[in-house]
Order: C-alpha cells, then sequence, then structure tokens
C-alpha cells in the first residue's frame, strides 16, 4: 500500500487513475507522487553550458540551504557524468535498502543519491538513451526514501536534453523553480540564454542566475582579474527580468574542494565564494512564501 492509499485528500489526483492510463501507469505514476508529496520545495540547477560549475553550486547549495536549518535533499541527475560521490568523498559507499525503498546516503544533514552511488566501479559507463534515461531518473525519484524535505536540490547535466526534459516532466508540480548557472562570457551565455527558453517553454518558474567565475582575486597581490570577463550573468538576468542571485570569484581553493570531497563552504566558510553562495541560498529561501521548516512552528 502507498501513502496515497491512506492519504485523505479526497481532491488529489493521483488517487485515481487518468483517462488512458493503464494499471501499471496508474501505479508508477502513485508511487511517484507518494514520494514527491512530502518535498515542499523543488529546485532544480541547470546550466546550457557545461564546465560552468553547476555541480559545484549545486553541492554548497544545498548546504547553505541545510545550515539554515531545513531539511535537504539533493540528487544528481546527470547520468553519464555524475560528480556527487567524488565532490562529497562517497565514491566508495553504496546505499542500502529497507521495506520502504533505496535509503539516500547522509552527508553532514543532506540525503544523497546519483546514479553514481549505484554503479559498481566510478569508471563504469552509464550506456543508455531515450526512454531509458526517463525510467533511471524515475527510479532516483520514486525508488528512494526521501521522506520529508524542505528543499530537494536537482543537479541536472548541462544542456536542455532528456534528463532536464524528464526532471521537469516529473517534478514540475507546486513549489518548483530552477536556479540557472552561467559563467561571464559571451560563449557561455549564448548556451545559457538556451536554459532560460527551455524553462519559459516548459512555464517553469526561474528563482534566479548565479554568475560563476566571475572574476579571480590573485592570493599573492590581492589583484583582480576578469579571466572571463565579468558581469555577464547579471546583464542576462536584467534582459529577461530574472533576479540576480549572486557573482561568485574564482577561487583555487573550491578545485581542491571539489576534489577533496571537502565542500568548499564547510572547508573555507570566510571565503568570498561562500558568502556569495550563502547568499544567493537567503535569496532562495525567500522565493516561496514559507518552507516547511516554518509551517511546522
Amino acid at each position: 500500500m502507498t501513502k496515497c492509499n491512506s492519504c485523505n485528500d479526497s481532491s488529489c489526483a493521483t488517487r485515481q487513475p487518468q483517462p488512458q492510463e493503464n494499471n501499471e501507469q496508474f501505479l508508477r505514476r502513485q508511487a511517484l507522487e507518494s514520494r514527491l508529496c512530502p518535498i515542499k520545495n523543488r529546485i532544480l540547477v541547470m546550466s546550457g553550458k557545461g564546465g560552468v560549475g553547476k555541480s559545484t553550486t549545486a553541492v554548497n547549495l544545498a548546504i547553505a540551504l541545510s545550515q539554515q536549518g531545513n531539511r535537504v535533499g539533493l540528487l544528481d541527475i546527470d547520468l553519464h557524468g555524475p560528480s556527487l560521490p567524488k565532490m562529497l568523498g562517497l565514491e566508495d559507499v553504496r546505499p542500502k535498502g529497507n521495506a520502504e525503498g533505496i535509503l539516500p546516503l547522509e552527508f553532514v544533514g543532506l540525503k544523497l543519491m546519483s546514479i553514481g552511488f549505484l554503479l559498481q566501479k566510478t569508471s563504469d559507463a552509464m550506456i543508455i538513451r531515450g526512454p531509458m534515461k526517463n525510467g533511471a531518473i524515475q527510479q532516483l525519484l520514486a525508488d528512494v526514501a526521501w521522506g520529508e524535505l524542505d528543499y530537494l536540490v536537482v543537479d541536472c547535466p548541462p544542456g536542455t536534453g532528456d534528463e532536464p526534459l524528464s526532471a521537469v516532466q516529473m517534478l514540475n508540480k507546486g513549489a518548483v523553480g530552477a536556479v540557472i548557472v552561467t559563467t561571464p562570457q559571451d560563449v557561455a551565455l549564448v548556451d545559457v540564454e538556451k536554459s532560460i527558453s527551455f524553462c519559459q517553454q516548459m512555464k517553469l518558474p526561474i528563482i534566479g542566475m548565479i554568475e560563476n567565475m566571475s572574476g579571480f582575486i590573485c592570493p599573492h597581490c590581492d589583484k583582480r582579474s576578469d579571466i572571463f570577463k565579468s558581469g555577464g550573468g547579471s546583464k542576462l538576468a536584467e534582459k529577461y527580468d530574472i533576479p540576480f542571485l549572486a557573482r561568485v570569484p574564482l577561487d583555487p581553493r573550491m578545485v581542491v574542494a571539489g576534489d577533496s570531497g571537502k565542500p568548499h563552504i564547510l572547508s573555507h566558510p570566510e571565503s568570498e565564494c561562500s558568502i556569495a553562495l550563502e547568499q544567493a541560498a537567503d535569496q532562495v529561501s525567500h522565493y516561496w512564501p514559507a518552507t516547511v521548516t516554518e509551517s511546522r512552528a
């Protein structure tokens, strides 16, 4: 019996099959919705361009939200290049299961899941396409015992293809929105603009934009160098009337943190990067009128 069977909300569409929906499809949808129902807010971290630091942003943003006292889950749906196990030092850890489903791993209060945790070796390739991707993402959502969460942060792969499309179709109910990550240079902005178009076509609200790798402060002379230019993200946000959440500078310690499994926001909380990401988390937490944490008060 799913949680939907014991729910008293007679108006919920999940209680009854939809027209032309067979019993297997109905039960699969019901299982997914029963998992998502206790998750108050869903955040998709997206970018049309690879290499902009999207996964790093997702990890540190999730931790910042958790540090506010929220219950946070972090889901990595990059099926071909999952980064979460490496970035959190959990490459050799595998999830366990019980009658409730697959138990998410935990890290400093976060609930975690990634296809990388389910592979035998980190070097194993995930060779799938099309409908199989959709099925894999549905399993990561429906088969994992997420429990009650204030936020589920979803780290999407770059682009506007199968993975983000599947995630939006499964999550785009209730409080859901996208955080778009870019770097300042024009080559990145051209592709990131496609992510904005994607969100508009999918009617997915955009919470805001983060400009990553925005300027480099030399640790020896304190001189600033705009290696990838600066301000491109804020100009793009202004063009589309999107909230601009933060400008995160280049910091070599951010690279070391990702490789060592010690997130930057924890290992260097005083840094300009960490402060910027905390400011972004503050704006994200105020995007919705109330979180689950507030509603419990």
